[in-house]
């Protein structure tokens, strides 16, 4: 008894001493937070100096709502120390929800403030920044004459249709560079102005203009380096689509290979001649694909090869066969409803999906079509022989339900019956069984000689 007790005294004396450290904690993050609130407070004030009112509306509100519950955690805290008693669990929850309250509200002002921090930075470098936006302004305004050049040269060579993607280009790149300039001159105005809000968004404006400007102008002379890319690349191509279309004739002859080669020959023959200007983006992507089409005919063809076409009579073979082991195994499961598990209805159900997903394969009635194209036969026979095993396992499972279920004591029935063996002395049992056994046998005969013109 006194091990019980002094167990408990020493969990008491644990748990105190970790009410009064949660105490401590709550009081020390109450300070922190307030502080915390006050500072955030300034640092406001400076924000709106630097980015305007409207740009720094998120951490105004965020510090209301951050004011709204430190004011509930300075509550919780006072009825802490009040003149009315408390237990030590209502004072436990208190201090818990008082840290609680405290971390919330640091986590707030961390996240608004951080999101304000660059813009501020930004806003106090503004000088600096539009100082170098000028000279990367006119060292693009260099530039401009030497694009106009490339352009020139270029629509000499290239058609008018490839062109269009960067003809313009330096011409937007000018423009973009003196709204460039004349953004930059409205935020120094506005910032002498005290307009701060309205200088920092004349400043993104410059900034993200001569941004622009620069992709602009290198897009001119990256295509000129792609374009030389893509005439080099479409020679070798050229030459490799030729030796294919060798190959493809040698190749065994379908239908898909014939029209990839019409193809390609198409797109070979509707290269202009020497001299004339092009577009070799659209004539290397426009070989490409029909290069690509003929080896994948190719090799389709191929795979055909390797593995020969059924005959048509052996599909229309398996699908009898089919046909016939599922209506035997529907016939039989229908007979005998009350006696027959779930095994064999799942067989049968779902050989009659296959069944009915061989019909929309094929388009038409598979007990009736008549002509399989060559490129659905395999899956066809496939679908067949899978209704044929589905609905032969459905049926050997049915005989075992049935068996399973009869009375295996004829005793139970009345003894022997008329006469020391059933009914008549000497006749056989089972007979439910000798049915189902030569159904399954027929089955399987049949199998047996299907298979034989497989």
């Amino acid at each position: 008894m006194a091990g019980f007790w002094g167990k408990k005294k020493r969990d008491e004396q644990e748990l105190q001493a970790q009410d009064a450290d949660l105490a401590k904690q709550a009081g020390t993050a109450l300070v922190a937070a307030d502080e915390r609130m006050r500072v955030t407070a300034d640092e406001l004030a400076f924000a709106d100096a630097e980015l305007g009112h409207d740009a720094t509306a998120g951490l105004r509100q965020a510090l209301a709502a951050v004011r709204e519950h430190l004011g509930e955690a300075f509550r919780l805290n006072q009825l802490n120390h009040d003149e009315i008693p408390d237990t030590a669990e209502e004072l436990r929850t208190r201090n818990a929800r008082i840290v609680q309250l405290c971390e919330w509200a640091d986590d707030v002002l961390d996240e608004h403030t951080s999101a304000l921090a660059e813009k501020i930075a930004r806003a106090r470098r503004a000088p600096e920044i539009i100082a170098g936006m000028r000279a990367d302004a006119a060292r693009l305004h260099t530039r401009i004459p030497h694009a106009r050049d490339t352009i020139e040269r270029l629509d000499t060579r290239y058609a008018r249709d490839a062109l269009a993607q960067v003809a313009s280009n330096p011409a937007q790149a000018e423009q973009l560079l003196g709204f460039a300039e004349h953004s930059a001159g409205v935020a120094e105005r506005r910032r002498e102005a005290g307009q701060r809000e309205q200088a920092n968004l004349a400043l993104e404006a410059s900034t993200e203009s001569v941004r622009r400007a620069a992709t602009l102008l290198d897009a001119v002379e990256t295509f000129e380096v792609e374009a030389l890319r893509a005439e080099s690349t479409l020679a070798a191509i050229v030459e490799d689509s030729r030796e294919d279309l060798a190959v493809a004739l040698k190749e065994p002859h379908t239908a898909g290979v014939a029209t990839a080669i019409t193809t390609l020959q198409t797109a070979l023959s509707s290269l202009p001649p020497v001299g004339v200007n092009t577009d070799p983006f659209a004539q290397l992507s426009r070989l490409r694909e029909a290069n690509t089409g003929l080896d994948a005919a190719i090799a389709a063809a191929r795979e055909r090869a390797a593995r020969p076409i059924p005959p048509l009579e052996h599909v229309h073979h398996a699908i009898d066969d089919a046909d016939r082991q599922f209506a035997v195994a529907r016939d039989v499961i229908a007979g005998h409803r009350g006696w027959i598990g779930a095994d064999a209805r799942t067989r049968l159900a779902e050989a009659e999906r296959v069944r009915v997903d061989l019909d929309r394969f094929l388009g038409v009635p598979a007990a009736t079509v008549t002509a399989i194209g060559e490129d659905h036969r395999e899956q066809a026979m496939a679908m067949a022989r899978r209704v044929a095993y589905l609905a032969s396992e459905a049926l050997q499972l049915a005989q075992r339900d049935i068996d399973s279920s009869r009375p295996q004591d004829s005793g139970q029935w009345g003894g022997d019956g008329w006469g020391g063996d059933g009914w008549g002395g000497g006749r056989r049992r089972g007979g439910g069984s000798d049915m189902m056994g030569g159904i399954l046998g027929g089955l399987v005969i049949g199998s047996i000689l299907d298979g034989i013109f497989d």
